[in-house]
């Protein structure tokens, strides 16, 4: 039976994810990485996504849990992994032993083939309300660390935690950056241990929310990284053209009003919704494909930041699937950049056009390429 007679359906919407245009393909082979959450109940087996990101040049992901199913099917495949420990085990890694015993059953049996660079611990927890999850978050990321320590891999996986941008007192101007000073007790010490450790301070940044909070007064241009007048910084006069630059430089800013220059911010989500609820201005497909779609440009100029422009932006875009099990609003199930069937959910670059007529030597090249795609197609079926 001839191949194209055999492919199913989703093998064949699956193709679609491959047709990454090159500027796409190498800004992932550069290092942008992707959030790969699993809060549905249609994503397709590991095993395909491991296909898919391998597929196109995808070599960071970033989990929110430490799946063995994924980790073992992403064995050999070159992409580095940050996985997660969750809120609710928290107080469980206080104890040395507990936090040994997890990383004996999640990260020792994967990590001689699937390379885990990264553990982070909770999510989010400094923005919260629970004090006493606040009050255990250092001491289970130290434990934590004591442990890859006493199992010879500290050399190998580093310890983070992921903050919200709430975090932060006052981000406007970025130079005049602070975090909240009811959380100071917390943050002061984490950053010493950051810095103890050499690892990231880890921010979800999202400029969505700043603009639907206040469509009247944001520029929609200036939160889609798009062509507009900027906004200065009056103490630096450094010109900022986009707000995500400016949230990073507010909390550079905060973490040098606390004594550390030595510790690297890194974003570990960052992305706009494909699709809102009535009250969520800015929620569209349009926004989305230009948000990521100039984001992706952007980390491919290997810029940085106003306040730090010879350091590398480091990014992971949330999120690999759109997740149809989240609770909240419409836009917290829309922010993938593909569907579960692995369609995506707009062009930003994705799809060839020149897959028309093979007219031109580069059309040709295309054609080559698409053989080579339909013959990944029939692997995945």
């Amino acid at each position: 039976m001839a191949a194209a007679a055999v492919l199913s359906r989703s093998a064949c919407t699956l193709v679609l994810c491959f047709l990454f245009s090159e500027q796409i393909m190498q800004t992932f082979a550069h290092g942008v990485g992707i959030n790969y959450g699993q809060i549905a109940n249609n994503l397709p087996n590991p095993s395909t996504v491991a296909k898919l990101l391998q597929s196109i040049n995808v070599s960071r992901v970033k989990l929110y849990d430490a799946d063995p199913n994924v980790l073992a099917s992403f064995g050999s495949s070159g992409v580095d992994f940050i996985i997660a420990i969750g809120n609710e085990n928290i107080l469980n890694m206080t104890d040395s032993t507990k936090a040994e015993e997890w990383l004996k059953q999640n990260v020792q049996p994967y990590i001689n083939q699937t390379q885990i660079t990264c553990v982070t611990v909770g999510n989010e927890v400094l923005s919260g309300s629970d004090t006493a999850l606040m009050q255990n978050l250092l001491p289970a990321m130290q434990s934590v660390y004591q442990a890859l320590v006493a199992l010879g891999l500290d050399k190998q996986v580093n310890i983070s935690t992921a903050h919200s941008v709430a975090i932060l007192e006052n981000s406007y101007p970025p130079s005049s950056g602070s975090f909240r000073q009811d959380l100071a007790e917390y943050i002061h010490p984490l950053l010493n241990f950051h810095s103890e450790i050499n690892s990231p301070f880890l921010i979800n940044a999202y400029p969505f929310f700043a603009y639907k909070a206040n469509p009247d007064k944001i520029s929609l241009e200036y939160v889609l990284f798009e062509s507009n007048p900027g906004v200065t910084d009056q103490n630096t006069n450094l010109t900022y053209d986009n707000m995500l630059y400016a949230q990073i430089d507010a909390v550079y800013a905060a973490i040098k009003a606390m004594g550390h220059t030595d510790v690297d911010v890194a974003i570990s989500e960052t992305g706009w919704p494909s699709k809102g609820d009535s009250d969520e201005p800015g929620a569209s497909v349009e926004n989305a494909a230009t948000y990521n779609g100039n984001l992706l440009k952007r980390i491919l100029m290997n810029e940085g930041t106003p306040m730090k422009p010879d350091v590398p932006i480091n990014v992971y875009v949330f999120a690999l699937f759109n997740e149809d099990m989240k609770p909240g609003p419409t836009s917290e199930r829309n922010y993938g950049l593909f569907y579960p069937d692995g369609t995506p959910v707009y062009d930003i670059g994705l799809l060839r056009e020149q897959f028309l007529m093979p007219s031109s030597s580069s059309n040709l090249m295309a054609w080559c390429r698409l053989g080579i795609l339909i013959s990944l197609m029939v692997i995945l079926i």
